[in-house]
């Protein structure tokens, strides 16, 4: 939530608040040292009020610990609600579970925090919040592929919006399922930092407003991962995904991820418009050339992981060949990835982070004058006023 400071006038560093926020997100001592450029001793100093840092070393101490600068001069410590018990269904070995659960736990911080700002401002402008639809809703009793469809034809998503798009405009996809999602009341976010912690996505099923973020993939990618997670919102189960572990692949069968995934697959890959595009054999066939899967996934817009995962999903292929040969491959490519361009303009990285539906409220709430220009800078974790005007410029509201 965005802090509030009780008397602006004269602001008082208060070092029972930078303790906390070093404890909360599991910062040591020596590491907020190294990164206030400092000897330990002296942040022990001042978060026992014997001394103050300089201005510059309170923001780096903020951004470390992801907490707003002026939560700093706050007389109290700050209220959080605790975090929502949200499952970890990533299936690797040889992670750093300190600091895996660590930047997690930052991860969901933001976006819980996100979801009580985005309920702040519909409050501020005295509009209703959203409620996601009754027909999002299914069980994993159901079959996957009787519920991709359903929910695509409610949500909208044509075929046509799809399959057999230009070449130019397959990375839009992803933004088309956001805009869709976001419109029956998803909030649906982007953290980059996810793909380095061994997540593809994560879901947190509160109502209204349930929580999609995905990461820093390529575009075919965050298609599949979004809709990913759009299975985890119709089950109302809350989740940390990743990629099945083949040594545990017999276990993986059955359990929530695996039925979200076989729903995003068929959402995005319907067997009827797959069967008009490839034949499918009588048996499923050993293999499967690249450039005829790459050739298949630019078709859909997806990713040729994903495309595999159908076609054996669908007995086009042997799963073996996925498994042992094709999976290895693909994860490696992906972890590879790395995406290439500038931003359009600089304020673009917050709007993309955050989402529209977010970026519209704040900035129909500064426009009208219901929020300062401070407040509005402080929603959309912006310190520069300039690139919140470059947003309102650049946006259609």
């Amino acid at each position: 939530m965005c802090p509030a400071v009780t008397d602006r006038s004269k602001p008082h560093f208060n070092g029972v608040v930078l303790r906390w926020a070093r404890e909360s997100s599991g910062v040591s001592i020596d590491e907020a040292a190294k990164k206030a450029g400092t000897t330990s001793d002296k942040v022990q100093a001042w978060e026992a009020e014997l001394g103050v840092p300089t201005v510059r070393q309170a923001r780096m101490l903020a951004e470390l610990y992801d907490r707003p600068f002026l939560e700093f001069f706050r007389d109290e410590l700050p209220v959080l609600a605790p975090l929502a018990p949200v499952p970890d269904f990533r299936l690797y070995h040889d992670a750093s579970e300190l600091k895996e659960n660590r930047e997690l736990t930052k991860v969901r911080m933001w976006a819980e925090e996100q979801r009580l700002n985005t309920l702040d401002l519909y409050e501020i402008l005295g509009e209703d919040v959203p409620q996601v639809p009754a027909w999002l809703a299914s069980s994993s009793a159901v079959d996957p592929e009787r519920a991709a469809a359903e929910i695509r034809k409610s949500l909208n998503v044509p075929i046509e919006a799809q399959v057999g798009i230009p070449a130019s405009e397959r990375a839009s996809f992803p933004r088309v399922l956001r805009e869709k999602l976001e419109r029956i009341g998803i909030l649906v976010l982007k953290a980059s930092s996810l793909r380095s912690l061994d997540a593809r996505g994560l879901c947190i099923a509160q109502f209204p407003l349930p929580i999609i973020v995905f990461g820093n993939e390529a575009p075919s990618a965050q298609a599949f991962t979004i809709v990913h997670e759009l299975g985890h919102v119709a089950l109302k189960q809350s989740g940390i995904s990743g990629a099945p572990n083949p040594k545990s692949s017999s276990a993986y069968e059955g359990t929530v991820e695996d039925w979200c995934n076989a729903f995003s697959a068929a959402f995005l890959v319907p067997e009827d418009i797959l069967s008009t595009l490839i034949r499918k054999p009588p048996n499923p066939a050993p293999r499967i050339d690249d450039a005829e899967l790459k050739a298949l996934a630019r078709q859909f817009a997806i990713s040729p992981h994903a495309m595999v995962i159908r076609l054996v999903k669908l007995g086009y292929i042997r799963s073996a060949f996925y498994w042992d040969e094709k999976r290895p491959q693909l994860l490696k490519e992906e972890q590879d990835y790395r995406a290439g361009g500038r931003s359009e303009y600089y304020g673009s990285r917050y709007r993309s982070s955050r989402g529209d539906l977010y970026t519209s409220l704040v900035l129909e709430a500064w426009s009208t004058g219901r929020i300062t220009n401070h407040n509005a800078a402080e929603f959309m974790g912006i310190k520069n006023i300039r690139h919140l005007e470059d947003i309102r410029s650049r946006f259609d509201v």
